[in-house]
């Protein structure tokens, strides 16, 4: 049997499944993709035009959505604001998975000290809620999106480079691997070229449920008014400017950035889970 025979399947050996949830959940997230990515060309106002003599107005003709506290547009808002609690996750699942898997593999495959040196580095992390060295980022360099997304980033950095670790120490015992080696391939070509696509849809899953939470975090900052600028359309900055908007009994402006935000996360986490769940059945 040569070596070509024994590769494992990749990314494209991966069933979706027909259950309506995870179809549901899919769209859902391709629709929210589509619209933080057009979101500049279909907003219907300036989501920061200021219109005092308009506040906290409801649903209508003009306004879809109504207005908040400010007299902006809700529905402007809440879909430019799409773009920027997108972009702060996808930067922390970028981050954490590129840096995680490089140091996972090379734990994995090198072995001996430097795994336990590389492992032991990750862990302490561990100790540290992410959550907690977002804020004292910020609090050192103050508002802005970059420095809780680092921050965050490196908080999820160990839970890939873990996993990561795990699926090349059981890749590393598989046929295929020992064939290559036999055949002159480095360790650098067998990792690029077969080890890393046969986990692939293994680490993409796990980054589909790290974008959820990374979401939550993110807008929890903002909540917290420690993420984005004030002025920046954000659906957790939204939730804090619509807190003064609930007590005058108009809760809209603060409840339709929340169903975002927990309807993003669902259906992130059902795909992700859903993907996981493939991969694993294809294993057995």
């Amino acid at each position: 049997m040569t070596a070509t025979t024994l590769r494992r399947p990749g990314l494209g050996r991966i069933r979706t499944t027909r259950a309506p949830l995870y179809r549901i959940c899919l769209g859902f997230g391709i629709l929210i993709v589509l619209v933080a990515v057009l979101a500049p060309w279909i907003v219907p106002y300036d989501p920061n035009a200021v219109d005092l003599g308009n506040a906290l107005a409801g649903p209508s003709a003009d306004h879809l959505l109504g207005v908040d506290a400010s007299g902006r547009d809700t529905l402007s808002r809440l879909v430019l604001g799409a773009r920027t609690s997108l972009l702060g996750p996808l930067g922390v699942v970028a981050f954490s998975t590129l840096a995680g898997v490089a140091i996972g593999v090379v734990a994995a495959w090198r072995g001996g000290w430097l795994d336990s040196v590389l492992s032991r580095s990750t862990e302490l992390v561990f100790a540290f809620p992410g959550m907690l060295l977002a804020i004292l980022i910020v609090a050192v360099y103050g508002e802005g999106l970059l420095a809780p997304v680092i921050a965050l980033a490196v908080a999820y950095l160990p839970y890939v480079s873990r996993l990561t670790r795990s699926l090349v120490l059981t890749e590393r015992r598989r046929p295929y691997v020992e064939a290559y080696q036999v055949q002159g391939h480095s360790g650098l070509q067998i990792c690029l070229r077969h080890v890393l696509p046969g986990i692939a849809p293994v680490i993409l899953a796990q980054s589909t449920v790290n974008f959820g939470y990374a979401l939550i975090d993110l807008a929890g900052l903002s909540f917290l008014g420690l993420g984005v600028p004030a002025l920046t359309p954000d659906w957790g900055r939204m939730v804090f400017d619509g807190q003064s908007a609930i007590q005058h009994g108009y809760p809209l402006s603060a409840i339709l950035p929340c169903a975002a935000i927990v309807l993003t996360v669902v259906a992130f986490n059902v795909v992700g889970e859903r993907w996981a769940d493939q991969v694993a059945r294809r294993d057995r």
